[in-house]
């Protein structure tokens, strides 16, 4: 990256920077490669944050199957990531898990489920066959006892496992169906396909382990005993292991770092949060081979205004990124993107991948149960990892009195209602709008990759009045 203006002696974020063209050979954004420099296996700069309330299992195997990475959550049990890393592991790499349900079941048990999938379909299944497919639009009419054998549509076009992409999206449309079950040759069912899901299986490379499962991710503390949950969690599946903690840049965190480096051998770890070059420096000593760049950025995070602590996050993804590249290794920027361009602004700076937490809060596959309001819009709640809520979760096995002495304390909201955005509210609604975004950017900075985009890009300073210029109008001014 150059900057095109001497700097200007003050931290920046990312409203505070632009870049400018260059001149490009690249023919157009479908041949910009997207895979990450940090060699971790995926192939989009994508990372879900181990939020409580946005990294869940649906999570994890949507974003893996799209190239992306989830991580779970730190606070999770052993046996419920067990199960979580399972279950993505067993889902198909191309074909969406569907919500199955029995013929006996009602409108409203399918209704309570179906805004968990971007698909907004149950497949009624009997012995692992499907019957038919129910909608939200199946269930006009009718009370919520209704059993779905009622209901249902009963007339499915059934797929088969080796139909091709342009296939699926052909006869769905010529049948205008949304969604269509996929079986295998005892016509169990596979998974389900739609017209979108079809487009989006040829443009994207999922992320696969090295025995062709999708990856997942999971974080670890540094307090109780970080080694032997690292090791638990490598033997359980994990593909990518996390030491997360607010501030990470103390001696608890490299001694973490050493013993989970003894502990997991070669199983990639990821350690912060840091945003200074020391910080980073002493944790790739330490033995991470990934740091976690971020203080205070995040929609959730009310470090700053609490603390003062923290650092705008433009600024420290550069200076921490030129120091990892020092070594040889990599950053993820964590936070404070709420937009395509601060993805593309972290990625020039340096980052290898960017961590989006908040952004997702509000999709179908996120972890936290959907809702109504009085209006009848669809939102789920989010909250900060260091807010009272979530600390409340983290200790729920200690004494009474701990825990009531440690909530205390907090630096993240509790509670924040984040609604679905009717034009994308699936996590790969927005995962094709950071794509675009990114590709586009890359082809006007002259990049056909990320390695190339961080040579090429050029960035400015702008005022205020510069980032508003570049925001568009929904009405008239």
């Amino acid at each position: 990256m150059r900057m095109l203006h001497p700097h200007p002696g003050y931290d920046l974020t990312y409203n505070d920077v632009f870049m400018v063209p260059n001149l490009s050979a690249v023919p157009s954004r479908m041949d910009v490669d997207l895979t990450t420099p940090d060699s971790l296996g995926t192939t989009i700069p994508f990372v879900v944050s181990n939020m409580t309330a946005v990294a869940g299992r649906r999570m994890a195997e949507t974003v893996a199957r799209r190239g992306g990475i989830a991580i779970l959550p730190q606070d999770i049990p052993i046996d419920v990531v067990q199960t979580v890393i399972a279950s993505v592991k067993s889902c198909h790499s191309v074909f969406e898990t569907p919500i199955t349900m029995g013929p006996e079941a009602t409108i409203g048990d399918a209704l309570s489920l179906i805004h968990k999938r971007a698909h907004a379909a149950v497949v009624v299944v009997e012995d692992g066959r499907p019957l038919g497919v129910f909608t939200a639009k199946d269930g006009d009419g009718f009370d919520r006892f209704t059993q779905l054998r009622n209901v249902m549509s009963s007339t499915v076009h059934i797929l088969a496992p080796d139909v091709d992409a342009a296939t699926a999206h052909e006869q769905l449309g010529e049948r205008r169906l949304h969604v269509a079950p996929v079986v295998d040759d005892t016509e169990r069912l596979l998974g389900v396909v739609t017209r979108k899901g079809a487009l989006r299986s040829t443009i994207y490379t999922p992320a696969l382990d090295s025995a062709g499962k999708l990856m997942v991710g999971v974080a670890v503390g540094i307090n109780g005993d970080p080694a032997g949950r690292a090791a638990e969690l490598t033997a359980i599946g994990a593909d990518v292991l996390v030491i997360d903690t607010a501030h990470g840049h103390q001696t608890r965190t490299l001694h973490a770092i050493e013993s989970v480096r003894s502990a997991v051998g070669d199983t990639k770890i990821v350690a912060g949060n840091v945003v200074t070059a020391e910080g980073t420096r002493q944790m790739l000593e330490a033995g991470a081979d990934v740091i976690k760049v971020g203080v205070g950025p995040g929609a959730m995070c009310t470090t700053r205004m609490m603390t003062g602590v923290g650092r705008p996050q433009f600024s420290a993804v550069v200076e921490c990124a030129d120091e990892a590249a020092r070594f040889g290794a990599h950053i993820w920027a964590d936070g404070g993107v709420k937009y395509p361009r601060d993805v593309a602004l972290a990625l020039a700076g340096g980052a290898a991948n960017v961590m989006i937490g908040s952004w997702l809060a509000g999709t179908y596959e996120s972890a936290a149960d959907t809702r109504l309001d009085t209006d009848g819009r669809l939102y789920k709640e989010s909250f900060g990892m260091a807010s009272n809520r979530a600390v409340k979760n983290r200790t729920r096995t200690e004494s009474e009195f701990e825990r009531a002495r440690k909530e205390l304390f907090e630096e993240g909201i509790s509670t924040s209602r984040m609604y679905l955005d009717p034009e994308r509210p699936g996590v790969e609604d927005i995962i094709d709008q950071v794509v675009a975004g990114l590709r586009s950017s890359c082809t006007y900075a002259g990049a056909a990759s990320i390695a190339e985009f961080q040579e090429r890009a050029v960035v400015g300073v702008q005022g205020a009045a510069g980032y508003d210029e570049g925001r568009p109008q929904g009405i008239s001014w």
